[in-house]
């Protein structure tokens, strides 16, 4: 395979398209999953087994970071009544990818890149304006090509289970104002 990059994984079913185009275009995944903003815990390790189902399938290593919702609420402090996608996503999106940047430092791996670009509900944009601020991020927009589409197809493919929320316990709230 071909150079490192870390993939911050926010869940199984994102991650089986990001994972599989990278591995396609010669990059060699190591997958990071922290995701401290995911409520309750119980949703965070449902999400972390579904993750390990895909790492198996692709045959790659995780690394798991600490679960620290208490941090991520902290780092998101005044920002809880943000509308979904407004400010308090760009500040999750920020602890994420500064813990996934500082676990491929940790790890020796000089790029990084996120699965979150691959959902239809996350700006792209905006997750790429955070990632300059770390070192080695890799502006990768996994929804290009039908990927979000293609995603639900490989997780089904799977079987993987598929929340139907964010993660935060703020999220909950929008997903069932949408429903």
């Amino acid at each position: 395979m071909g150079r490192k990059i870390l993939v911050h994984c926010c869940c199984g079913p994102c991650s089986t398209l990001c994972l599989k185009r990278l591995i396609e275009e010669g990059w060699s995944p190591v997958i990071c999953y922290g995701n401290s903003n995911i409520w309750p815990q119980e949703e965070n390790q449902k999400r972390w087994e579904e993750l390990l189902k895909v790492a198996s399938h692709y045959g790659l290593e995780v690394h798991r970071v600490e679960y620290d919702h208490e941090a991520w609420l902290d780092y998101v402090k005044g920002f809880e009544n943000e509308p979904e996608g407004g400010k308090r996503c760009e500040r999750c999106f920020d602890f994420n990818l500064k813990e996934a940047f500082e676990e491929a430092k940790r790890l020796g791996i000089e790029h990084f890149t996120t699965t979150l670009t691959v959902s239809r509900y996350k700006n792209s944009s905006t997750i790429f304006r955070v990632g300059k601020n770390y070192e080695g991020f890799e502006e990768m927009d996994f929804k290009k090509k039908n990927g979000y589409a293609e995603s639900i197809r490989l997780s089904k493919e799977l079987g993987l289970y598929r929340q139907q929320y964010c993660g935060c316990e703020f999220s909950i709230e929008s997903a069932e104002e949408e429903k």
